[in-house]
């Protein structure tokens, strides 16, 4: 039951974003996202205009032949019929509304031209009052029909956009009526029938009105044999945004200009003749095609994770959803917008997207909170962009380590035992510089181990300079705790002396196994190797050589030439018969002429010449003041082997019990 429950809470967007999309379809708003939609596709790749539909504009040069304004004396239009008809037209449709009387010769004259073969038109217009909805119809003067022509409404009705696309539903409609008069029997008009519209202005065959007046002078024989013949205004006037009768269609967009009504007529004659008339698809097929994107889409977004995969599956779906509604649309008849489709399937990966980019975020400071105050900001930046990292597992790296030791702790912790607040206070204004040393420099903590920090360098994120950042940091430490002490000098006491904190360094480099190490419920990323075991070792040689810091041999000679090292002693070390050497940082100033006394020591204490290794190391004392107690830990070595001279064998490594 709970995983039931767990399944529909993460379809729970999909079927929200289905109902709202399906709401949407249902309302009359629907149109104002489908209408784009038909526009766009409707004008990809139209089917041709019928070759015998030929429009007589009624257009700026005929009125600059004609000379007349308009409206144009009736007769004239008769002289127009009788010479149409005289070409050969098979059918005649005059879009000009003759409602009212002109003058009684012009009426008659036109009455006397008409003929079955002509079709006029007829207007429909509804008027809204505050009280009531009424209906007009104004047909062609009695006259004019009593000569056998037929009258068809030329009104035409349009989308919220202003747009002309669908077809008017009167089965007496003008177009319809030219269709049956140019012998076609047009189909009945289907509920929402969409106008299939061949191109934009002047798509249809086209002459000026003076032009059909007198076909054998200004046309090319037969221009008018068999043909339809439509006539209307077409104005460059009429072409445009504004005009009384001219309309915005779905070329609009494409070619900037409204098509005339007579050519809106001629297309839809054309429609009505070949059958080729959009019928719009049953609700009930968009709602299935809906619930069809919104399962494709939750299904591409499946546990909550939106891959790049998914995401170019879905705009593959959207791509073949808007593809066969063209199909549908220009060789089947059917309008099946793609609009809700695309939307639902944009919507449910998007928002699972949005969804899974808020988790991640949410993971990421996580992350960033709970790592924040341990690595190195490099580390928490990479594991908060890949949080998979944090699984078991490690890799070898050579890496820097460094151990940072309170000397004296104990001593200081017994001494405010009655004040812990206390306690605790310092122990943080210690360790918060000291992880600011590591972390200047680039470096992870590994932990705190009590009083203790161990920090690495070159993991995970490579660093190839890493040996010379842990020392800089080593040193960054011994600044930091000369500071907390003349802060801690500076502070009242109450009658006790004050505190004062010193530390040990040791740094060692060399391979170990670096990684997220523990068990499934808890692991840190640490490190572990004979490389981390000596770096502890030598920060505890540090105190009896007495220097704050002590570096390995592989650290000292990635570090030679930016430090003034100086070499000490050498460490018995497990699998290392020689040992290994271990370095002291001198101060600059000190550096030359130290490093010359301690050279001739080493020799001397190496060669078993005792009494040069004594001179040396007196000498020694007054070049390096910091290696007073070094020296001294030397001459008591050297006045033990005097009493007791080494085996032959002896290389001079220092003995791990002597520590």
């Amino acid at each position: 039951m709970r995983q039931a429950l767990r399944r529909l809470g993460a379809l729970a967007p999909a079927l929200a974003i289905g109902a709202v999309l399906a709401l949407l379809l249902a309302s009359p708003w629907r149109g104002v996202l489908d209408a784009p939609a038909y526009d766009a596709l409707a004008a990809i790749a139209p089917p041709p205009p019928a070759s015998d539909i030929v429009v007589v504009a009624i257009d700026e040069p005929s009125f600059a032949e004609i000379g007349q304004r308009w409206p144009w004396p009736r007769s004239l239009h008769a002289d127009l019929v009788r010479a149409a008809r005289a070409a050969g037209a098979r059918t005649i449709g005059l879009d000009i509304v003759f409602a009212e009387p002109s003058s009684p010769e012009a009426d008659r004259a036109l009455a006397e031209a008409l003929g079955p073969e002509v079709t006029l038109a007829a207007d429909f217009t509804v008027i809204d009052t505050p009280h009531a909805r009424q209906s007009l119809r104004i047909d062609p003067l009695p006259e004019f029909l009593d000569r056998e022509a037929e009258a068809g409404i030329a009104a035409v009705s349009l989308d919220r956009d202003g747009a002309l696309r669908r077809a008017p539903a009167y089965d007496d409609a003008f177009a319809r009526m030219v269709a049956r008069a140019a012998g076609a029997t047009p189909g009945p008009v289907p509920d929402g029938a969409l106008i299939r519209f061949r191109g934009g202005p002047r798509t249809y065959r086209t002459v000026s009105y003076y032009q059909a007046l007198e076909p054998d002078k200004f046309l090319p024989p037969g221009a008018l044999k068999d043909a339809v013949v439509l006539v209307g205004l077409s104005t460059q006037t009429a072409a445009g945004a504004g005009a009384a009768d001219a309309f915005a269609t779905p070329f609009t967009a494409r070619t900037g200009r409204w098509t005339a009504g007579v050519e809106a007529q001629a297309t839809m004659v054309d429609g009505w003749r070949s059958g080729d008339v959009i019928r719009q698809a049953p609700l009930w097929t968009e709602f299935a095609a809906l619930g069809l994107a919104i399962a494709a889409g939750a299904g591409l977004a499946r546990g909550g994770r939106v891959t790049l995969r998914a995401a170019l599956s879905a705009l593959g779906l959207a791509v073949v959803a808007v593809v066969a509604s063209w199909i549908a649309l220009r060789y089947g008849g059917w309008w099946l917008s793609p609009v809700a489709m695309v939307l639902a399937l944009a919507a449910v990966v998007g928002l699972d997207a949005a969804i899974d980019y808020a988790r991640e975020r949410r993971a990421r400071k996580e992350i960033a909170r709970a790592f924040g105050q341990y690595l190195a900001p490099e580390l928490v930046e990479r594991l908060a962009r890949d949080p998979a990292a944090l699984k078991l597992g490690g890799e070898v790296r050579v890496i820097t380590v460094l151990f940072c030791d309170v000397r004296g702790f104990t001593t200081i912790a017994e001494r405010l035992k009655d004040d812990p607040e206390r306690l605790t206070s310092l122990v943080n204004r210690l360790l918060q510089p000291l992880s600011d040393a590591v972390f200047a420099e680039g470096g992870t903590i590994d932990k705190y181990i009590g009083d203790c920090v161990m920090a690495f360098w070159n993991a995970p994120l490579d660093t190839p300079d890493h040996a010379e950042r842990a020392v800089a940091a080593g040193l960054r430490m011994l600044a930091a705790i000369e500071a907390l002490n003349a802060e801690l000098a500076a502070e009242p006491a109450a009658g006790a002396p004050p505190l004062v904190f010193g530390v040990g360094v040791g740094i060692n480099t060399g391979a170990c196994v670096v990684g997220n190490l523990g068990c499934d419920r808890r692991f840190d990323y640490s490190a572990i190797g004979d490389a981390v075991n000596l770096a502890s070792r030598l920060e505890s040689a540090s105190r009896f050589y007495g220097v704050s810091m002590l570096i390995g041999e592989d650290t000292a000679a990635a570090a030679q030439g930016r430090f003034a090292l100086l070499e000490l002693d050498r460490l018995a070390v497990k699998g290392r018969a020689s040992g290994t050497a271990v370095y002291a940082v001198l101060p600059a100033a000190h550096s030359e002429a130290a490093a010359r006394v301690q050279a001739a020591f080493l020799a001397a204490y190496r060669a078993g010449d005792w009494d040069a290794a004594d001179a040396a190391l007196g000498r020694l004392s007054s070049e390096a003041p910091e290696l007073g107690v070094y020296a001294v830990r030397m001459a008591e070595r050297v006045a033990r082997l005097r009493a007791e001279p080494p085996p032959a064998d002896w290389n001079g490594v220092f003995a791990a019990a002597e520590k």
